[in-house]
């Protein structure tokens, strides 16, 4: 036991001290301290200023109409009736005097058409927003023209109501299920990545040593299987020490920012009201799912001999992977489907699929437990036959990327 607590203490100090780990963790702690103050960043950027538009109106009737309109609503942009020419406006665009420049006119019908002039038609939003305004003036002009009583003409055009309402009251409203795909979205991402860096890393440290001949050093002095394990749980908390430190930053932050975070992105993406079990099955589901990808990993890497030869060992692995993910995105919109049900049960995809059930739909507790169990006994069997794999591969060196070593492997493992 004494030698898996030092292969393991070996394992994490090493990887907590590389400059690797630090700076990743460094970029990772701006990049929440940046999302933390957002809005303050936009502000900072964006200026006080309102964005200058200026308007010309060849039709002599459209002007008033189109900028009260646009600027009731929008209050980020004032339109300012240029007086010049059409090309002495061109130019003070260019100039960056104004934003954009927009020409008003009527058409042979005696409806408006516009002509929007920019340095660049990059930004499309500002674009959209105009043509929408003159969409609207045209829609008003159209209806006088035919006689059409404004105000109906705009009981036509206003929103249906349609209002959704589940019959099993069990079922989620979609002001809840709006909030669970924003948490659940996150948290795939934080699983997908996580599961991808650290299983490269048990896979490539594997390699590593394998390639070093520091292997042949460890495992005369400790079985294969120890070695193993402790890289696994090592790793395992190197992640963990990661993912506390932006945990750490991260509440640190909305306690001393609570009143300007509240509302906004952590209303809409749910994280105010979120139930306290999607987190503990979101902790569940990633520990089970690093560890069935961290054997897997760990089990491959002891097959290849050199760090460039990992790469193409671990594609299967990534396949898995992104397989589960793209199937998850998928149940985002769809979590009932034949497709999410079946593969939420799969022990490869179950840690991103059945948690991305739990938090859309009010799924059974024997399901839950029915997809854990047949996790946990994929990752007990995959342990016990990554292990005899482990320890016969550590010992093979040469070229080596294909998976018919694994027989070979497995056969140098009986001789120990």
């Amino acid at each position: 036991m004494n030698k898996f607590w030092t292969i393991l203490s070996h394992t994490y100090l090493t990887k907590i001290k590389a400059k690797s780990f630090i700076i990743s963790t460094v970029i990772a702690i701006i990049f929440v301290v940046g999302l933390a103050n957002l809005q303050s960043i936009i502000d900072l950027f964006s200026g006080d200023g309102k964005d200058e538009v200026a308007i010309i109106d060849e039709s002599g009737g459209l002007i008033d109409g189109f900028v009260e309109n646009a600027e009731q609503a929008n209050d980020e942009i004032d339109m300012v009736v240029y007086e010049g020419t059409e090309e002495e406006a061109k130019t003070a665009v260019q100039e960056d005097e104004f934003k954009a420049l927009i020409v008003l006119s009527l058409d042979d019908t005696g409806l408006p058409e516009g002509t929007y002039y920019a340095n660049t038609i990059s930004e499309t939003g500002m674009q959209s927003f105009f043509e929408q305004q003159l969409q609207q003036l045209k829609i008003i002009m159209a209806s006088q023209q035919s006689g059409m009583d404004p105000a109906t003409l705009m009981e036509i055009n206003s929103p249906v109501s349609f209002e959704v309402v589940p019959l099993d009251e069990a079922a989620k409203t979609s002001e809840e299920l709006n909030q669970a795909r924003g948490i659940v979205y996150i948290m795939l991402f934080v699983l997908y990545i996580a599961v991808m860096s650290y299983g490269q890393m048990i896979m490539t440290d594997v390699a590593n040593e394998k390639s070093s001949r520091v292997m042949e050093i460890l495992v005369s002095s400790a079985p294969a299987i120890t070695h193993m394990f402790a890289k696994i749980i090592g790793i395992a908390l190197v992640g963990l020490t990661q993912v506390g430190a932006l945990v750490l930053v991260g509440y640190f932050l909305i306690q001393s920012k609570q009143d300007e975070l509240m509302g906004g992105i952590f209303e809409y993406l749910g994280f105010q009201d979120v139930s306290i079990s999607i987190y503990i099955y979101a902790i569940v589901f990633f520990l089970l799912g690093y560890l069935l990808y961290a054997t897997l990993a760990a089990t491959l890497g002891s097959l290849v001999s050199r760090v460039e030869d990992a790469g193409q060992m671990m594609i299967p692995m990534i396949f898995l992977i992104m397989i589960a993910f793209f199937i998850a995105m998928f149940g985002l919109n769809a979590p009932d489907t034949t497709l999410v049900t079946v593969t939420s049960y799969i022990p490869f995809f179950s840690p991103m699929i059945m948690f991305m059930r739990v938090g859309m739909l009010d799924v059974p507790v024997w399901e839950v437990a029915i997809s854990i169990g047949i996790l946990i006994a994929t990752i007990i069997l995959l342990a016990a036959i990554g292990a005899r794999i482990y320890k016969g591969g550590v010992l093979m060196y040469g070229r080596s990327s294909s998976f018919k070593d694994i027989k070979k492997a497995l056969a140098l493992s009986k001789k120990e």
